[in-house]
């Protein structure tokens, strides 16, 4: 539980009423961040109070809580306030909460789509260019998927780009295919495998067009350089 003297106020108002919280301002962000779901209330929280003025210490009332959250659990209303509500973050939390949301929607991107003039992943770089160039704005409290959808949208005007999933066949030596299962699905699916006369392993896996090269080279590094691997 953060000091009292270090929390900010996360504020909620509706139907004419104001509800205020004192909180970690690292912790509350995380708390409202769709990515993180580790965090507690109780963590959160440098009070376990409901306020109508924090910096007065003015209570809400049990009347006011029911009125907007059909609710008097301390916790469950806390929830609703830092989920729907303004948190009072300082310009730099905000500034390093959008540069990490940023990075992850590039990096998605980067991993699952492709360049359809080619088929070949596009690199980060080319990605943040089109982000820049469309002035495309991050939001530190949405989801990475719901802010990949919207950052493809603008760039599309820049660069040819689509999420794809392809699938490649894949040929290893017996003695490491047992090896290739739990690498496997940290890039994608097993589509069908089979065992070959020679005690090679063959299988088909669909991928993210994006991680193409990054596949072939696992199963190069796997095998020993003894792997084999086609988009089909």
């Amino acid at each position: 539980m953060v000091n009292i003297d270090e929390a900010i106020i996360a504020r909620l108002e509706s139907h004419g009423e104001k509800f205020e919280i004192l909180v970690d301002p690292d912790l509350a962000a995380d708390f409202k961040n769709p990515e993180k779901d580790n965090v507690i209330i109780e963590d959160v929280l440098a009070v376990e109070e409901i306020f109508k003025d924090a910096k007065k210490g003015d209570k809400s009332s049990d009347d006011a809580m029911i009125k907007v959250f059909d609710n008097t659990d301390i916790l469950e209303v806390a929830k609703e306030i830092i989920n729907k509500g303004h948190i009072q973050l300082t310009a730099q939390q905000k500034r390093d909460m959008q540069e990490e949301k940023r990075l992850m929607v590039i990096n998605k991107i980067a991993k699952e789509s492709i360049n359809p003039q080619n088929g070949l992943p596009h690199p980060v770089n080319r990605i943040e260019n089109a982000m820049e160039e469309t002035k495309v704005k991050i939001d530190p409290f949405k989801s990475v998927d719901e802010q990949v959808q919207i950052v493809l949208k603008a760039i599309k005007v820049k660069i040819p780009i689509r999420f794809e999933h392809v699938k490649v066949a894949v040929r290893l030596p017996g003695s490491v295919a047992g090896n290739a299962f739990s690498v496997i699905s940290k890039f994608g699916k097993i589509l069908n495998e089979e065992w070959q006369q020679d005690g090679s392993w063959i299988a088909i896996v669909e991928i993210p067009g994006g991680l193409q090269e990054d596949f072939n080279l696992k199963m190069g590094e796997l095998s020993g350089g003894d792997a084999e691997t086609k988009v089909i």
